[in-house]
């Protein structure tokens, strides 16, 4: 394809999705989810400067990580329960204020008990937003799901490979509450453009899950074992496996078995992420054309590839190379929850997507312990040839779902 029909493809996307008259809907979402998103990973970041707060060992350090994913994780159940039921504008809404009282909570307390309660407690604040963006997209952009995940995704990496690089310079050269607080005027500029211009309930009126009863959630089973949900979810589910630990353990591999220096670690980290900012969009693109069939295909074939290339390489541009390689597998959460999206039914949509993100993510967030234990026992290289595995479990996936679906 030329540069001429690729501009022109872009320009007729853009132009579609901004016929829609939501546009300012869509830049209110991407900027909270470049906030909330960016706020989560300032913990790993500030974790030195906590340590030596409150006295944690490495331990208590990972605890407390640990607490902030299950929390994050727990919460996407009832955040997109309370979506279906009071309006997804309303609780985006909600998750901005919540999140911004706990920051303010965790820059206040000076006990390791209310650090931890403020942790469990920002995180159930940022799931509330984790299912309501999704389903508030679908509502406003039906023809351009892909797309519009893609563009929220999109900015929630740019707001990881922002937000903690800041965070920690002041941390580490004022205080490290400032490494938190910082953020606020930001969660007031967010929640004001959220109330503005994203509908209180994006659905309309009469499509909420009004109660739990046994009939409504027999509809949640049944909605997620159709063949297309239960394989996407399962595709879903397997790459958040893929993403956390890999994302958890790579600067540490780069350094012990690739005996880079902190400086290249830190570059190639960060690149990984913004070649992420540049996928997620075009993934989502990719998914509006062909469908999750050969979009999803296609990133695990290239990052499934070059995990398995990765332990046999050496030297900075070769790992530098390898790493962009890998990148595109970013786009799969796009391409899967664009697909999950359209799949289930509408009126228990935000309940049926936050059961799959709370499966996927408690999933996940145990896998660290485990690959990090055979990364212990000497087999840190076969811990990315076994993820590199995974995504070929997740091409098996996507060819089990029958093609043109949703298409």
């Amino acid at each position: 394809m030329s540069q001429k029909r690729i501009y022109s493809s872009i320009r007729g996307v853009v132009a579609g999705v901004q016929a829609d008259g939501h546009g300012k809907a869509l830049l209110a979402i991407a900027s909270s989810s470049f906030l909330l998103i960016g706020v989560q990973m300032i913990y790993p970041v500030v974790l030195p400067e906590l340590r030596t707060a409150y006295g944690l060992n490495l331990g208590t350090a990972g605890v407390l990580l640990t607490v902030l994913w299950l929390s994050n994780a727990a919460g996407q159940v009832p955040g997109g329960v309370l979506a279906d039921r009071f309006g997804e504008g309303r609780i985006m809404v909600a998750s901005t204020v919540v999140t911004a009282a706990m920051v303010v909570f965790i820059v206040a307390v000076d006990s390791i008990v209310l650090l931890f309660l403020a942790t469990v407690l920002l995180g159930q604040g940022i799931a509330l937003f984790g299912v309501a963006r999704y389903t508030a997209l679908d509502d406003l952009f039906p023809n351009h799901v892909g797309t519009t995940v893609g563009v929220v995704l999109a900015a929630a990496d740019a707001g990881q490979a922002l937000l903690p690089p800041l965070a920690g310079v002041l941390a580490a050269a004022v205080v490290w509450q400032l490494g938190f607080a910082y953020t606020l005027p930001l969660f007031a500029f967010v929640a004001l453009a959220l109330w503005l211009y994203v509908p209180a309930s994006t659905s309309g009126p009469g499509s909420g899950f009004d109660t739990f009863s046994r009939a409504r959630l027999r509809d949640v089973g049944t909605a997620l074992r159709k063949r297309t949900v239960l394989y996407g979810s399962a595709a879903f589910i397997v790459y958040m496996i893929v993403w956390i630990t890999f994302t958890g353990f790579y600067p540490t591999y780069l350094l012990e078995m690739k005996d880079l220096s902190t400086t290249a670690v830190g570059l190639l980290f960060g690149s990984f992420f913004a070649v992420g900012v540049a996928i997620k969009p075009l993934s989502g693109m990719a998914y509006d054309r062909f469908g999750i069939r050969l979009s999803l295909l296609t990133v695990m074939a290239i990052s499934g590839t070059a995990l398995v290339v990765l332990p046999f390489v050496e030297g900075l541009l070769p790992i530098a190379i390898i790493t962009v390689l890998i990148a595109p597998i970013l786009g799969s959460g796009t391409i899967t929850q664009s697909h999950l999206i359209q799949g289930i039914p509408n009126d228990i949509k935000g309940t049926g997507l936050g059961v799959v993100r709370t499966g996927g993510m408690a999933i996940a967030a145990v896998s660290p312990a485990i690959f990090g234990t055979i990364a212990d026992w000497g087999y840190f290289d076969e811990v990315f040839l076994f993820l590199a595995g995974l995504a070929a479990c997740i091409m098996l996936f996507v060819r089990r779902i029958p093609p043109g679906e949703h298409h």
